[in-house]
């Protein structure tokens, strides 16, 4: 792996957005401290019809999902060759490791008894038959693994960094309060760089058994997400219980996960000034659609097969949601085929917001809107809920923003057409052609 692919964006980090996201934040996490202190139910209105609320749905269900950009793109650089998108991979990554992070996080707020977590650490206590074991150990098991993979930008801040940001620190703080600096400081920082120095390149060593790793254990625990549905035949509307839910779980993740890459791609860059990675995104762009010709036709296919045509247009109100499903991935899908669509950075946000969308309502429908525990059951979540989702989510993007400011996650600009382009953009004497916007990922 070559470390000079990437770079940092030189920028404050305190600014308005950073503002409204942390208050955002800290509302989610104090609603979280309410759920710890007072129980569940006084924050969330689920029940025993419906166990799993928002929280599973989005946080776990859906959350995965869109964090598999760092999945779908090691399966384009590391399994397909496709090494010219690799300057791509470490803000994917960053998505992911952040997605699945907080994913496992939210089960610990969702488990009614959450005192008892600590047998999942026990062997003995496992039931290894269990589809959801095995989504709980390969959750954490990614999660570890992604933050092994991003630690080379970790390690490389730290090997050429002089901290004198840290030491201006220490120097105010003397000044003002009489506490001295520790002794030797200069010392133990240059200690730490060291480590850093011997530890990256023996990272990089064994950085591919790992990356093996990554592909590996999404590619189980999301087909999984699908098989925990299976068993229920009798509360899941027949339009989405399919003996294929595991298949069209997988194909469905990889599909938002090249899709979730084009948007933070774009988000990035537009919020960030930088020149759009047209080519790159374009790239993407072409694999998106036939992974979603495969899903929908399997789908199609299935329900022809079952005999529930009919059913997916009589219009009723689980009808609708499938067919909203159904168009939000198909209309997307379309508009990638067109070539100079894919050349659009304006319409390749489009189109990749549609199928996240699409494919996001999917897990939504498998997972609440198409779950009917029986008469006498209703499930609308509360605002402390929504409340909590929309914190962690803050928090995520929160990491995001700052974490890009302080580390080289960001492909790096190589060109001077680039470097020119990106210092127009930020001084506001010009702006990059939506249609024609140029590439950063560096060299192929």
């Amino acid at each position: 792996m070559s470390h000079d692919e990437f770079q940092k964006h030189d920028a404050k980090i305190l600014t308005p957005s950073f503002m409204v996201l942390l208050a955002l934040t800290l509302i989610g996490f104090a609603l979280i401290a309410v759920r710890f202190i007072k129980g569940i139910g006084a924050v969330s209105n689920m029940s025993d019809g419906y166990p799993w609320g928002i929280w599973i749905t989005y946080d776990v269900a859906t959350g995965t999902a869109i964090a598999c950009g760092g999945y779908a793109m090691a399966i384009l650089i590391y399994i397909r060759n496709r090494m010219h998108y690799h300057p791509m991979i470490r803000s994917a990554i960053l998505t992911s490791m952040f997605g699945y992070g907080l994913a496992g996080f939210s089960v610990m707020v969702d488990v009614g008894r959450p005192w008892n977590s600590y047998n999942f650490f026990i062997p003995s206590k496992w039931q290894a038959n269990s589809a959801m074991f095995e989504v709980a150990l390969c959750v954490m098991a990614y999660t570890t693994v992604l933050l092994m993979e991003f630690l080379p930008a970790v390690l490389t801040t730290l090997e050429k960094t002089q901290w004198t940001t840290l030491q201006m620190l220490l120097d105010k703080l003397h000044r003002h309060t009489g506490i001295r600096r520790p002794e030797r400081l200069e010392e133990r920082l240059e200690s730490v760089k060291d480590v850093a120095a011997w530890l990256k390149p023996r990272l990089d060593k064994v950085l591919i058994f790992i990356i093996v790793l990554g592909i590996t254990l999404p590619t189980m625990h999301q087909s999984s997400l699908g098989s925990l549905l299976l068993i229920a035949s009798t509360k899941l509307h027949p339009l989405w219980h399919t003996g294929f839910l595991p298949l069209l779980f997988l194909i469905n993740c990889m599909y938002i996960g090249y899709s979730i890459a084009i948007l933070e791609s774009v988000i990035s860059c537009y919020a960030f000034k930088r020149p759009y990675e047209t080519k790159e995104l374009s790239g993407l762009a072409r694999i998106i659609p036939w992974l979603t010709v495969i899903w929908l036709s399997v789908v199609i296919g299935d329900l022809a097969w079952r005999g529930q045509l009919a059913t997916a247009l009589s219009f009723d109100f689980y009808s609708r949601f499938f067919l909203l499903e159904f168009c939000l991935i198909g209309g997307g899908s379309m508009l990638l085929f067109s070539g100079r669509k894919r050349e659009s950075v304006r319409w390749l946000f489009v189109s990749a917001a549609l199928i996240v969308l699409g494919g996001a309502l999917y897990r939504f429908n498998v997972y609440l809107i198409g779950f009917n525990p029986g008469k006498g059951w209703h499930y609308f979540p509360a605002l402390a809920e929504l409340l909590v989702t929309v914190g962690i989510v803050a928090f995520e993007i929160l990491g995001y923003q700052v974490l890009v400011k302080i580390l080289p996650v960001l492909p790096k600009l190589h060109t001077r057409q680039q470097l020119d382009a990106a210092q127009q953009h930020d001084d506001g004497h010009a702006t990059p052609n939506h249609d024609d916007g140029h590439t950063v990922a560096g060299k192929a």
